[in-house]
């Protein structure tokens, strides 16, 4: 790695920065509490040429990789905007690894262009309620019929649902039981969203709220076979293609948050005097930040470590992983340590606070929980007996 000055990325840093100046922490604040989609903020990543950043450049995209996608997230969440401005642009900036990775000639040419315009709407469809983490387990089925395939099931926590059209949707063709190994047997869909077909019901939850979050309920939706992703029954390696990229950047996202909190933290410190005295003079109030600040730049090392061998495509699960478990738990105290500082002011909407909580939280679950990735350690870097 070289950890040299690069200049594009310091121009993307800058970049983001300036187009993130125009949406306060307001502008966050009341998108989350009307839970109104950031259109604004979406049109305007669109403008500045940000979706399909790690789309190749023969199919209109940035042809840029994860590191540049990972600057690109942590800067918007440093913002304030958080989650909700992350994941209102999250699958256009990276999500498309398996159909570009995976998917037909044909398929690229069809999707790919459109997703650098932002007229692309898409929902990534794997979890479902009687499978959760377990993805082998799931139950939703694709049956063969004549020009394509005709899908039933349930699927949960679907973000953008509401104003998705088309789903990456993983389904089984082979019965579990009747499959050659529990991988096996899967296949990876982008199905039109039919509204006739497909209902919709959104997920009231604790924060994010800008951006929705859903239950589907599928009848028959009926996808055609030029829209299967890669081959049939191989749609579990389709997925793979962007696990360790996604936990990379949602990983940085994390820290974007914690950074915003710190910020907030660390002026409020300054400016509130209480007992004659600013509160930052006090070690109760500055070790916890200053621990906030170490362990948020630990775990940028651990992102940029991991976002390197991905790019230059290197065994990247552990290192993924770690970054993940690492960034989560930085961004978490971070915006715990910024809410103990700011008193009871940090319940209080005003000060933004409550609202980095929230959201930081929600990174110790997502995209995959803090326990998994421990799972992940034990088993195969100690090469510990599997626990589930």
């Amino acid at each position: 790695m070289d950890f040299s000055t690069d200049t594009l990325h310091d121009d993307i840093r800058a970049a983001v920065r300036a187009l993130c100046s125009d949406f306060s922490d307001d502008y966050w604040a009341e998108h989350d509490r009307t839970q109104e989609f950031p259109w604004d903020f979406y049109n305007g990543v669109v403008k500045g040429g940000w979706l399909g950043l790690t789309v190749p450049e023969q199919y209109g995209g940035g042809g840029q990789g994860v590191t540049e996608a990972a600057i690109v997230e942590q800067e918007i969440a440093a913002s304030g905007a958080g989650m909700n401005g992350c994941s209102a642009v999250h699958i256009g900036i990276f999500g498309f690894e398996p159909i570009i990775k995976h998917g037909s000639e044909e398929l690229k040419q069809r999707f790919l262009p459109r997703l650098a315009e932002g007229d692309l709407h898409v929902s990534f469809a794997v979890t479902e309620p009687d499978a959760g983490t377990d993805t082998t387990n799931i139950a939703t089925f694709a049956r063969k019929v004549e020009g394509g395939w005709s899908i039933s099931g349930k699927k949960v926590w679907i973000t953008k649902a509401q104003e998705a059209e088309r789903l990456l949707i993983l389904c089984r063709t082979t019965p579990r039981d009747e499959a050659p190994k529990k991988t096996a047997g899967m296949t990876l869909f982008f199905a039109p969203m039919d509204r006739d077909r497909v209902t919709v019901r959104k997920i009231p939850k604790m924060g994010r709220n800008a951006v929705d979050t859903n239950e589907l309920f599928i009848d028959e939706l009926f996808v055609p076979d030029s829209d299967v992703v890669g081959e049939v029954g191989h749609g579990f390696r389709a997925i793979l293609a962007g696990l360790n990229a996604e936990r990379v950047i949602s990983a940085n996202a994390a820290i974007g948050i914690g950074r915003a909190a710190l910020r907030r933290a660390a002026g409020y410190a300054k400016e509130r005097t209480v007992f004659g005295r600013a509160i930052g003079r006090n070690q109760g109030i500055a070790f916890p930040l200053a621990q906030a600040q170490i362990q948020l730049d630990a775990a940028d090392l651990m992102c940029r470590r991991a976002a390197w061998l991905i790019d230059n495509d290197h065994p990247a699960g552990k290192d993924a992983n770690e970054a993940k478990y690492l960034a989560a738990e930085a961004g978490f105290f971070a915006a715990d340590a910024a809410l103990s500082a700011h008193g009871g002011y940090g319940y209080s909407q005003e000060y933004h606070i409550e609202r980095y909580f929230r959201e930081s939280r929600l990174m110790r679950i997502a995209p995959i929980s803090q326990e998994m990735v421990l799972n992940y350690m034990a088993e195969h870097v100690l090469e510990l007996p599997r626990s589930y």
